[in-house]
């Protein structure tokens, strides 16, 4: 009998960075996600695909499943960062669940993204969530043992709504809520064309001193606070400007706004790990058309994004 599992995209509006240290991040699932079909076979080895939104197979490779390890049955393979990534999640959660992966079975592994792969939305964390719901396992300690992370990408992949996610002494606390803007046809995701090392953005963040983080913190948990009770586009306009640059003073990074955008008249507010995936933007269907002529041709409404 074939199981399945889902998990739902993400998208961080508020605190990202921040959120690692304890801020309230508004964040929202989004309304694509990824897929997991495990069938046990016969042949006690792990046969693993991965196919895109498309349903293209891009990734085809078998393991070996040994009561200690996972390994790659070929070894020209063991360097690939994806198998390296897989054999990690793998053991990780044979760790807190020694009984998940028998090496007397075999299974038939079939991953199917809904979204494209380099978008950003969360190829990694659906992928995690959705093994520890096969493993049995809590998957936000799958997530610090193996990828590392804030852990609000696996709560928007378990939730149906968006919520507000924060850590308290690394534990994670998801209350879901309201958050339906009355402006939401103003409202746009542009991505930036290529994909932001998630890994890496932490790491920037990590490694600069925490200095006025607690006024940074303060400053945008006030701004979401308001954000989830905004009614207006203008009101909604000037939140996300200040928290742009709030962000922007903590990471010492320039805005994507005056790097890229100058001369866009409405206003741009990153998601997630600057530099990289989807932005959000606001303005109407023709001002949002600026996008188109400076090359960034994947814009879609939020309606059409958001869960």
């Amino acid at each position: 009998m074939k199981k399945s599992f889902y998990s739902h995209g993400k998208l961080l509006l508020t605190a990202e960075y921040l959120v690692l240290d304890g801020a309230n991040a508004l964040a929202i699932p989004t309304k694509k996600g990824q897929w997991l079909f495990i069938e046990e076979s016969d042949k006690p080895a792990l046969h693993w695909k991965s196919f895109d939104e498309d349903g293209n197979l891009w990734f085809d490779t078998n393991f070996i499943v040994e009561e200690n390890t996972i390994w790659s049955v070929k070894p020209n393979e063991q360097e690939n960062k994806i198998v390296q990534t897989l054999i990690k999640i793998l053991n990780t959660a044979r760790e807190l669940n020694p009984n998940f992966l028998s090496p007397e079975k075999g299974y038939n592994i079939e991953n199917r993204l809904e979204f494209h792969r380099k978008w950003g939305l969360g190829s990694s964390s659906t992928l995690i969530n959705n093994i520890a719901q096969w493993a049995k396992i809590d998957a936000f300690s799958l997530l610090d043992k193996s990828f590392g992370g804030s852990g609000y990408d696996i709560a928007c992949a378990q939730h149906d709504s968006p919520i507000l996610y924060s850590r308290n002494e690394g534990k994670p606390k998801v209350v879901e809520v309201d958050f339906n803007p009355l402006f939401k046809e103003h409202l746009f995701f542009v991505y930036l064309n290529q994909k932001q090392d998630s890994k890496a953005s932490i790491k920037h963040y990590q490694s600069l001193p925490l200095k006025d983080f607690d006024k940074a913190e303060a400053a945008a948990n006030e701004i979401t606070s308001k954000i989830l009770d905004c009614t207006s586009i203008d009101e909604f306009e000037l939140l996300i400007n200040a928290h742009e640059e709030i962000i922007s003073k903590i990471i010492k990074t320039p805005t994507v706004k005056s790097t890229l955008f100058k001369d866009y008249p409405r206003s741009i507010k990153s998601l997630g790990g600057w530099g990289g995936d989807f932005i959000l933007v606001t303005g109407t269907l023709s001002e949002v058309e600026y996008f188109r002529t400076k090359g960034y041709s994947t814009i879609i409404p939020y309606g059409e994004m958001i869960l």
